[in-house]
């Protein structure tokens, strides 16, 4: 299947690692331009079809909007999408264990970074009168747990927002839409110090590739028994992104594996 993305233009953010890794690879993939930004964009360089990325290194709680929006514009001329991957997911042991301060500075990334790029290029997709934004969400705005609990409250902001998108842009064109995914194996899971580390306290020191199965199995009891990978969450973005879904806009589309909640 092809998305007929050849020679569009695509903003990523978050796109040095995890999921926004993995989308800009297929993007590039699939003939698209990218304008890729993140903190550290040094993997960027390493992907195949890098000639057609632009990498940005920026800081969504400052300017970086800003610089990815005109990077598009002074390289490619236009914008047809906007895919928005950045985001933190802080681990926590409970309600004590998160600050006021920490709610703020975890919201200022997955929420206020989405708004930032949106202000910065809907209005641009607008006058051109198609467009397509995506956001990443999770089903842990949907499905809270308290050992993320900024990182939820951040969530449900970001589909609350992008349903508001939607409506406001849909007559102009520029369609709106989550994609919430559930355990994925990402950096946030994997550093030092991240979920899997946590995991593995929690069920007294088990070894960290068991803890995984276990989380899966067990603990979230997947229908399809396993954690994603960022690759297939991918795909989601590439399908919204597309004309293939010029009639979808507003939705969230769960790709978790078909998780439950656990209370």
């Amino acid at each position: 299947m092809t998305y007929q993305l050849e020679g569009k233009t695509v903003l990523v953010t978050g796109a040095g690692s995890g999921i926004g890794l993995a989308t800009t690879r297929r993007f590039l993939e699939e003939g698209a331009n990218v304008v890729a930004g993140d903190l550290d964009v040094s993997s960027v360089n390493e992907l195949s079809g890098k000639e057609k990325a632009v990498p940005l290194q920026i800081d969504l709680r400052a300017d970086g909007a800003t610089q990815l929006t005109e990077a598009a514009l002074d390289s490619f001329g236009r914008i047809d999408a906007l895919v928005c991957c950045a985001g933190v997911a802080p681990t926590r042991t409970g309600l004590a264990d998160v600050s006021p301060e920490d709610f703020m500075a975890t919201f200022d990334v997955n929420t206020l970074g989405v708004v930032r790029c949106a202000r910065a290029a809907v209005p641009q997709m607008a006058e051109q009168g198609k467009g397509s934004v995506v956001a990443i969400a999770s089903d842990f705005g949907r499905m809270p747990e308290p050992l993320f609990y900024d990182y939820c409250v951040s969530k449900s902001a970001v589909l609350s927002f992008m349903k508001s998108l939607s409506i406001e842009f849909g007559p102009k064109g520029v369609r709106a839409n989550c994609v919430s995914p559930g355990a994925t194996r990402t950096p946030i899971w994997e550093k030092p110090g991240g979920f899997i580390d946590l995991l593995a306290e929690m069920y007294g020191g088990m070894d960290r590739e068991k803890v995984v199965d276990h989380f899966a199995k067990e603990h979230k009891k997947f229908a399809l028994q396993r954690i994603g990978e960022p690759e297939e969450i991918a795909e989601v973005v590439l399908f919204l992104s597309s004309d293939r879904a010029s009639f979808v806009t507003g939705s969230d589309y769960w790709a978790n594996g078909g998780s439950l909640p656990v209370y």
